[in-house]
């Protein structure tokens, strides 16, 4: 699983769907936004959550594609198929080192993008906790999205249309928390809830993920 780990972590930066485009995807947005709202700090302030956390969903979005296509153009997903390691680790394996590239980096850098949208000072630290507790549900659901579209033509549209109803949730509840932060208020039970569903997609989207694999391998 770690000799996996690495070839994917490898494979995403020499492929140019590393960190760097998420995040340059997450800057675009980010300083865009005052351009159509208005500079207004207490606009920009009352936007900020919901901005935020829609700009790092659509950065994970980018490289959702890549997930299983690079293995089965060359073939290493039929010897993944088949390697004792079950299909429903090397998702989780695949999942992750999406997140590391992507998800990771964008919670880390999103108080500096804050900055930008006149995020106010209590949320910044929301922000960050609820971005580490929601993107990896983003990453698994979208190594589902992309082992139901793996060597489908234009499968990259299809699959932003199946997985962005499946990001919905988590989206409310993290851009929630991090309204309730930005408010004085306490965003325990958002938390609460954005963990419950990351919780969840972990333990279940990879069996489905990995059904979808065979199914498509067949």
């Amino acid at each position: 699983m770690k000799a996996l780990l690495v070839r994917d972590l490898r494979l995403a930066v020499r492929a140019g769907g590393g960190f760097g485009l998420a995040l340059a995807f997450f800057l675009i947005v980010c300083t865009l936004v005052p351009f159509g709202v208005g500079p207004e700090g207490g606009t920009l302030a009352r936007i900020a959550p919901g901005i935020l956390w829609v700009a790092a969903l659509l950065a994970c979005l980018l490289s959702l594609d890549r997930i299983f296509a690079l293995d089965f153009e060359d073939g290493s997903l039929d010897l993944l198929a088949t390697a004792p390691l079950p299909l429903e680790g090397a998702v989780a394996v695949k999942a992750l080192a999406h997140w590391l590239v992507t998800g990771l980096p964008l919670a880390l850098a999103a108080p500096v993008f804050g900055l930008l949208l006149h995020l106010p000072g209590p949320a910044y630290p929301w922000l960050v906790v609820s971005l580490l507790l929601g993107t990896p549900a983003l990453s698994m659901l979208g190594a589902f999205g992309a082992a139901v579209t793996v060597g489908l033509r234009r499968g990259g549209l299809l699959m932003s249309l199946l997985v962005l109803p499946l990001y919905v949730p988590t989206l409310i509840f993290g851009a929630e928390a991090v309204r309730r932060g930005a408010a004085g208020g306490d965003p325990a039970s958002a938390m609460i809830f954005l963990a419950a569903i990351t919780l969840a997609v972990l333990a279940l989207v990879p069996f489905a993920a990995a059904a979808a694999l065979r199914v498509n391998l067949r």
